[in-house]
């Protein structure tokens, strides 16, 4: 860090508490057969999760993923089916994880399919199992695909919290469900003013109303991907593509870049010129994303990127109001497991869902 220049770093520090497994404050569970298991459908999920709460969360679970104080293998991902011109339908990806003193571990199973939206259903679907650490008893199964999107977005949300200058404008390229849930953590944790959507498809058009609906802010579909980055103080990317989605000599000063959707060597959102911009690059998996599409085009290796764990723990962050800030996220199965576990305690409280012998 520079000399002379912390100040608007430490003041956008905060103490994050690690929970222990007897911590006082957890809320006990439910009593239920240990042969038993409760199923949460997407309403149900849907009932209890709150991104107001999550957000602190999955800030919890990136500093105890960046100290280590996690079991995390690597996440296998495959093609799977068969498209009508002969390419893989899908990608399906089986990401397990544990966080230390944990009462459950969770595995997840994903799977992205870019073609879904022509047929009415989401890119990304996911289911959760969640399995009692000390018993290897299965607690619960949770539908995924809001869990996955919403600590997606919460990623986002704890990143532009952190790193944002000021007052968010923020330029969102991709009008899908992943794009959605980013400008809606986004909206949870900052002071959003509005937001301009870009994508190819008229599903711009539907993204932009529909957050304006949710959020109560001035959000309108734009016409191309520099007017959706023109004036922008954070943008977020959240697609499937593999060219980059927007040029990055278009940029302003100071403005935060999320990228949310590259995940493997095929996809890429950003250019080269963005990456040469960018004063630092933060990472939520430095290990993962160092291996992704984005990174093409450039020299930079796992050990240029910092670990997004290090402006939450106050060791990094943004140093200056003009600078260019880079936060590459491809997500985390720790994310998965600890807003699971928290999921499931608001609807063993709630007594939501269906409860099952097993």
């Amino acid at each position: 860090m520079r000399q002379g220049d912390k100040s608007v770093l430490s003041a956008r520090i905060r103490v994050y508490p690690v929970p222990g497994r007897h911590n006082t404050q957890a809320t006990p569970r439910r009593a239920m057969a240990m042969d038993a298991i409760r199923v949460l459908s997407s309403e149900d999920v849907a009932a209890v999760l709150s991104l107001d709460g999550l957000l602190d969360v999955v800030a919890d679970a990136l500093v105890r993923q960046g100290r280590g104080e996690v079991e995390r293998p690597d996440r296998p991902h495959f093609p799977i089916g068969t498209a009508e011109d002969g390419r893989p339908a899908g990608t399906a990806l089986t990401m397990p994880a544990y966080v230390h003193g944990a009462e459950t571990f969770a595995t997840k199973l994903a799977t992205i399919h870019p073609d879904n939206p022509d047929r009415g259903r989401p890119t990304v679907n996911a289911q959760v199992v969640l399995v009692d650490a000390d018993t290897g008893q299965p607690r619960a199964l949770l539908h995924g695909n809001r869990i996955t999107n919403a600590r997606t977005g919460c990623v986002g949300g704890v990143a532009a919290r952190e790193l944002a200058a000021g007052p968010v404008r923020l330029g969102l390229l991709g009008a899908g469900s992943v794009a959605r849930w980013q400008a809606r953590a986004i909206a949870a944790a900052t002071d959003l003013r509005s937001v301009r959507v870009y994508s190819p498809s008229d599903s711009r058009v539907d993204c932009a109303q529909r957050l304006a609906a949710e959020l109560d802010v001035d959000a309108r579909a734009v016409d191309s991907p520099e007017a959706a980055v023109d004036d922008a103080s954070v943008v977020v990317t959240a697609t499937t593509a593999t060219d980059p989605v927007f040029p990055g000599r278009a940029l302003e000063p100071g403005t935060l870049v999320i990228a949310a959707g590259a995940f493997d060597r095929e996809t890429r959102e950003l250019d080269a010129e963005t990456f040469r911009r960018a004063a630092r690059v933060f990472a939520d998996v430095p290990s993962e994303v160092a291996t992704i599409g984005d990174l093409r085009g450039t020299d930079l290796s796992e050990a240029d990127l910092l670990p997004l764990s290090a402006v939450l723990e106050g060791h990094a962050g943004r140093e200056g109001a003009d600078e260019i800030l880079l936060v590459e996220s491809v997500g985390s199965a720790v994310f998965d497991a600890a807003a699971a576990a928290h999921v499931l305690e608001a609807a063993q409280r709630q007594d939501t869902g269906t409860v099952l012998e097993f």
